[in-house]
């Protein structure tokens, strides 16, 4: 079998994914460096980073849902309609079929959530989850006290006022902002409501789930804790 089918089977990554990793030499059978296009057997030991490659199955022999993180580039559409040109699904191209957790606006860039589980989605995104979700803000005017208090007590989007938020400077035009909340372009909003336009807005983290060195474009499969931190109520993962 070709070492990136081999890869992709195991729910890693995708086939293309996979020839990336193989080039950036990140990727060792039996304790040598793979090169691309390289064939393995099933008693071959693939690793990538160090790390021993396993399928990722269920209890009673099945394999698991696709859990991924993805670092979404600015330009990808958060849809998995075809037809719309650099949706987020064909940009990762994963074998399975899979659906994002929410949404990131277009122009916004960062963590994503994606499954190939759509029966606990609306679960995730309930509001009683009270999920934390952090960004990272460049706006065009500089931060003041009165912004980040106006910001955190609630601002009018909607129709509706949004939640109390925490919030942060950083720098002289860029704040931290931790909503419980998603509604449409709610962080643009909230800072137009106040005379500012986002310039850059990346989300860092959902929950206990974190960006870290997360490249954009590339993407990880969530790790169990991560799984049990999401959601600890459910045992079927």
């Amino acid at each position: 079998m070709r070492l990136n089918k081999h890869i992709s089977d195991t729910g890693f990554c995708s086939r293309r994914e996979a020839d990336r990793l193989i080039s950036e030499g990140r990727v060792t059978v039996n304790g040598l460096r793979a090169r691309v296009g390289a064939e393995v057997g099933e008693e071959d030991d693939v690793r990538i980073d160090g790390e021993k490659l396993r399928l990722r199955t269920a209890a009673k022999g099945k394999r698991r849902h696709i859990y991924i993180a993805f670092n979404k580039p600015p330009g990808v559409t958060t849809t998995t309609e075809s037809a719309v040109k650099d949706n987020i699904v064909d940009f990762i191209g994963h074998q399975e079929r899979i659906f994002p957790i929410g949404r990131l606006d277009k122009d916004s860039e960062g963590l994503i959530l994606l499954t190939s589980n759509g029966d606990i989605v609306n679960e995730i995104l309930r509001a009683e989850n009270k999920l934390e979700k952090e960004y990272l803000v460049a706006i065009n005017h500089p931060v003041t006290d009165e912004f980040l208090r106006g910001m955190s007590r609630g601002v009018p989007v909607h129709g509706q006022t949004t939640l109390p938020c925490k919030t942060g400077k950083l720098g002289r035009f860029g704040f931290r902002i931790v909503l419980v909340q998603g509604l449409n372009r709610q962080i643009r909003l909230m800072a137009a409501h106040f005379g500012h336009r986002v310039k850059q807005l990346l989300r860092v983290r959902i929950g206990n789930v974190k960006l870290g060195h997360l490249k954009p474009g590339q993407w990880r499969n969530l790790t169990d804790a991560e799984l049990r931190g999401l959601m600890p109520q459910r045992s079927d993962w």
